[in-house]
C-alpha cells in the first residue's frame, strides 16, 4: 500500500488516507472512504484540487473486504454481519441468543497483525439487535497471505462466535427449606421473577416442597413433567456437597451430577444435574439478590439448549470474581 497526494479529478476509485473536513469543522468524508466520480463533484464544489489518497498493491486486499471474509468465517447462529465504516464489521444478534465463544481460538486470530475482532463474555445473553462482535483490521489493505493464514485457521477450526438463539425460554422452580417450602417461596419469588425477566423467560411451574429427600425427589419430578428449558432449586440451605439432600434427590430421580463447586462469586456452591437433556442447577444464595451470580453463567447457556459441562464451570474462574 503507498500513499500520494493526487488531483482530485484523477482520484476516482482511490482511497482516502485521511478525513476531509469542512472549513466549519464538520466532517465531508471519512477516512478509508473510496472515491467516487459524486464525491470528486462534491470535492470541486468545496474547492479542493487535490487530495491525499492510498491504492493497494499486488498482494494486498482492501479493508473492507477483509473484514467481511473474517466475519463471515468466524460466525454462526442468530446473527447478521454489518459493514460499518473504518474497515470494520460488527455482527448483530437477530434475535434473543446466547453466545459461545471459543476463546483459544480468538487469542489465536488475535496475535495476527492485520486482523483482530472483539466479542462479548462467554455465555453472554445477548438481546435482538445487539452487537455480540466486531471485527476490525490494519488501516486500507491487509496482506492477502496474511488474511489467507486467518481464513484458514478458521475453516479447519470453525467458527469463533456462535449466536445460538433461544426461543421461547421457560424455566421450573422448586422453592426448598428444611422447615416448611413456602419459606423460600415468600424469601425468593421476587428476585426469581426478576432474574427471569432479565432472559426473557417465562416461569413455567413452581413448587414448594420441605428439604427432605423423597419430599425433593417427587416435587422434582412432577416439575421435569412440564418440559421446561431449565429447573431451579432455590433452597434456603448451603449443601456440603452432593450427598447432602439435594444431590441425594438427584441421584434418587436418575439425574447425572454434573459438577459441584463453581469457581464464580457469588455462587461457589452451585451443584448442576442433568435429568435426561433438561439441566437441574441448585444455587444456594443466588436467590437473595437480583445482583450478578453463577446463574448469569449458567442460565443463557440452558435457555439455548446447550449442555454446558463440567469442565466448562470449572473454566469460569477468570472473571469469575464479580463482587
Amino acid at each position: 500500500m503507498r500513499a500520494l497526494t493526487m488531483d482530485v479529478q484523477q482520484s476516482a476509485g482511490r482511497i482516502l488516507c485521511c478525513t476531509i473536513f469542512r472549513p466549519g469543522g464538520r466532517k465531508l468524508l471519512a477516512k478509508g472512504h473510496i472515491l467516487s466520480d459524486e464525491d470528486i463533484r462534491l470535492l470541486e464544489t468545496e474547492g479542493m484540487r487535490q487530495v491525499w489518497v492510498t491504492e493497494l498493491e499486488d498482494g494486498e486486499i482492501g479493508e473492507d473486504e477483509a473484514v467481511m471474509a473474517v466475519a463471515e468465517a468466524m460466525c454462526c447462529g442468530s446473527v447478521e454481519i454489518r459493514l460499518a465504516a473504518g474497515g470494520r464489521a460488527n455482527l448483530i444478534a437477530t434475535q434473543d441468543c446466547c453466545a459461545l465463544v471459543d476463546d483459544e481460538l480468538l487469542k489465536q486470530i488475535n496475535c495476527t497483525s492485520s486482523i483482530v475482532i472483539a466479542t462479548v463474555a462467554n455465555y453472554r445473553f445477548a438481546r435482538t439487535g445487539e452487537r455480540i462482535a466486531t471485527v476490525k483490521s490494519a488501516p486500507f489493505a491487509v496482506a492477502q497471505a496474511q488474511l489467507e493464514t486467518v481464513l484458514s485457521m478458521l475453516n479447519e477450526r470453525g467458527a469463533i462466535l456462535q449466536a445460538r438463539p433461544i426461543r421461547e425460554p421457560s424455566v421450573a422452580v422448586l422453592y426448598s427449606d428444611p422447615v416448611h417450602g413456602d419459606r423460600a417461596r415468600v424469601l425468593f419469588e421476587n428476585v426469581v421473577h426478576t432474574r427471569l425477566e432479565r432472559f426473557g423467560a417465562t416461569l413455567r411451574y413452581s413448587l414448594a416442597a420441605i428439604e427432605e429427600e423423597e419430599h425433593v425427589t417427587r416435587a422434582l419430578q412432577h416439575l421435569l413433567r412440564t418440559k421446561p428449558h431449565a429447573v431451579l432449586v432455590a433452597s434456603t440451605t448451603a449443601p456440603s456437597g452432593p450427598e447432602d439432600v439435594i444431590g441425594r434427590a438427584l441421584v434418587r430421580l436418575g439425574a447425572q451430577v454434573e459438577r459441584f463447586l463453581a469457581p464464580v462469586e457469588p455462587g461457589n456452591l452451585m451443584m448442576l444435574a442433568y435429568k435426561d437433556t433438561i439441566p437441574i442447577v441448585s444455587a444456594p444464595c443466588c436467590f437473595r439478590s437480583a445482583k450478578p451470580n453463577v446463574l448469569d453463567f449458567v442460565l443463557p447457556p440452558a435457555l439455548a439448549k446447550y449442555r454446558i459441562s463440567g469442565w466448562e464451570i470449572a473454566c469460569l474462574g477468570h472473571g469469575g470474581l464479580l463482587t
